[in-house]
């Protein structure tokens, strides 16, 4: 019999008890939203304490605009009001005044690509976008200048591809990082290429986990060679070997560190536990969901993570964590496991050869993070013929083709080589980080990817380093580049010269991550970007007359206070 009647109030108990039963941490108010009190609020903050973006979720999930984006693009406009945020949740970012066009940011778990999804993405750039595509330090890459009749089709296409942006901006798990190398890094304890695809599908499939009180990172450690980054996460995953004890066998365990957001200049912090590699996935959801219950929907400023944590401390919100999960956490001391491996800051590019005998991956440079569609078609190809059709996304802005025989190494060389890109690069530039800039963001106070090439220009010019250099330069103060674990970071900020307005940067020095892991410290403010190339030459040439023997650059800042470094790189006297 066909049910044409509405739902009596015993059936709308029933239903209500079923969700509260499948979801304990959720309610779900009039608006359709999931809160955990129908009385209207959001987790429990009154709705009308809500922030401006809080708002907008509270008043549609930014997941069902979908209505909206097919309107807007069939009579080519942009959004407006809240859905500027929601397209957000599609990983569409309109970026005006920089750019009066749409930014896509895609999901790429681990920045595993297979040759064919690199060809199709450069088709999408030169179709409906720049003609260019950024890559990022989450392993991921930018498309530009999309206009609002070409959206659907973008999107429609990453479908095709098999990939996605769904959650990729906004207040979303942001894309999940992994070790670029895992699978066939000499150095690495396990393969961390599965965890990091199964967390991003767990979060694609469950509503809940979008529309978080604020962006959060999580990344996965594979202890080899070349660093992905994990201590500036919200959650890091360390692959670790335990020495073993008497209730617990030796091997391959995971570390968790948590509260990384080096935009507020922290690192995360170990926080005890060990876990086995099936757990991380299940912990992750559980901090997730607990982050979801209780951080700050009011102000955006102590909307992470890290507030939560540094008002209860570690064990508190582990407690909750606990309350979420089917198994029991397990706390390790970690003098209990060996120690890990120090990274390789050459890893990321050039030759090297892979866990698998006769077997090479190869890391390609790209100038200031941007590639365009043909050099794209071209790696694609030699990955196709001469690997196994694999391309990896590393957090150094730059690609890997991996799996390529020995005897094949000085073809796809040469094949790199007429491209017009490079396996090889300097002390300077192989550790060069350069965000969007004022070209492509409405928040960056200085052009940093042009400015990053002049600098690098000039350094390569006047100074001959014998150690890796990491040179992170930013826009503002959101820190896209990371400025803050650089050897050197520099931050955009307007200075003014003879009354003029020009662009400029504060300069942070001595920062670092995983076995060299530290935040840079405050040294120079407001320099004009005329002034700085000779500037860091400088601080480059007493350090390298100064130092001791072995030491390198962030070793050397870190000896000394910020009103030393001040007045060490700018008195010849001192």
């Amino acid at each position: 019999m066909q049910y044409t009647g509405a739902f009596s109030d015993d059936q709308k108990a029933y239903l209500a008890s079923r969700i509260k039963e499948a979801y304990p941490f959720l309610g779900q108010n009039a608006s359709g939203q999931f809160t955990n009190d129908p009385e209207e609020s959001i987790f429990g903050t009154p709705v009308d304490e809500l922030c401006k973006e809080e708002t907008i979720k509270y008043e549609r999930n930014g997941l069902d605009c979908w209505d909206a984006i097919l309107k807007n693009a069939g009579e080519d406009i942009f959004p407006e009001a809240g859905d500027v945020f929601r397209y957000k949740f599609y990983g569409m970012f309109h970026v005006k005044p920089a750019q009066d066009s749409f930014m896509l940011r895609c999901r790429i778990p681990a920045g595993v690509l297979s040759s064919h999804q690199f060809c199709g993405l450069a088709e999408i750039a030169e179709d409906w976008g720049g003609n260019y595509i950024d890559l990022t330090n989450r392993g991921n890459l930018q498309i530009r200048e999309i206009r609002p009749r070409n959206v659907v089709k973008v999107l429609e296409k990453l479908t095709e591809l098999g990939l996605t942006s769904k959650g990729a901006g906004a207040d979303n798990v942001r894309n999940v990082t992994g070790t670029p190398t895992s699978g066939f890094d000499k150095q690495e304890l396990i393969d961390v290429v599965p965890l990091a695809k199964s967390m991003h599908h767990y979060i694609l499939n469950n509503r809940d986990l979008y529309g978080m009180p604020r962006k959060f990172n999580i990344s996965f450690d594979s202890g080899g060679a070349v660093s992905t980054c994990a201590d500036t996460n919200d959650i890091g995953f360390y692959a670790i070997e335990h020495k073993g004890s008497a209730d617990l066998e030796s091997g391959v365990y995971f570390r968790v560190q948590l509260c990384g957001i080096t935009g507020h200049k922290q690192l995360a912090s170990d926080c005890g536990l060990l876990l086995k590699p099936d757990e991380c996935v299940a912990v992750a959801a559980a901090i997730l969901r607990v982050f979801i219950e209780h951080g700050d929907r009011t102000n955006r400023k102590r909307a992470r993570m890290k507030y939560i944590i540094d008002d209860w401390g570690h064990a508190k919100y582990l407690e909750k964590v606990q309350e979420k999960l089917a198994f029991s956490l397990r706390y390790v001391p970690l003098d209990d496991c060996e120690p890990v491996p120090a990274k390789d800051k050459k890893g990321h590019f050039g030759v090297h050869q892979q866990s698998q005998e006769g077997l090479n991956y190869i890391g390609v440079v790209t100038p200031v993070g941007r590639v365009l569609p043909e050099q794209m078609r071209q790696m694609s190809a030699l990955a196709d013929k001469f690997g196994k059709a694999d391309i990896r996304l590393t957090t150094w802005h730059n690609f890997i083709i991996p799996h390529v025989k020995d005897e094949d190494v000085s073809a796809v060389l040469e094949g790199v080589k007429e491209s017009g890109l490079s396996h090889t690069t300097t002390n300077v530039s192989s550790g060069l980080v350069a965000c969007t800039g004022s070209v492509g963001c409405k928040f960056a106070a200085a052009n940093t990817k042009a400015n990053a090439s002049v600098l690098t220009k000039y350094l390569e010019e006047k100074v001959e380093l014998d150690t890796p250099l990491n040179i992170h330069v930013t826009g503002c103060a959101n820190s896209c580049a990371q400025h803050y674990i650089g050897d050197i970071g520099l931050q955009g900020t307007p200075c003014k010269v003879n009354g003029e307005t020009v662009e400029g940067y504060d300069i942070v020095l001595g920062g670092g991550v995983d076995d060299n892991r530290a935040i840079a410290q405050d040294v120079f403010e407001s320099i004009p970007f005329t002034e700085v190339p000779d500037l860091i030459v400088y601080m480059l040439t007493v350090y390298m007359q100064k130092r001791d023997e072995g030491e390198d650059f962030a070793s050397f800042t870190r000896k000394h206070s910020s009103e030393e470094l001040k007045e060490l790189f700018t008195n010849p006297a001192a």
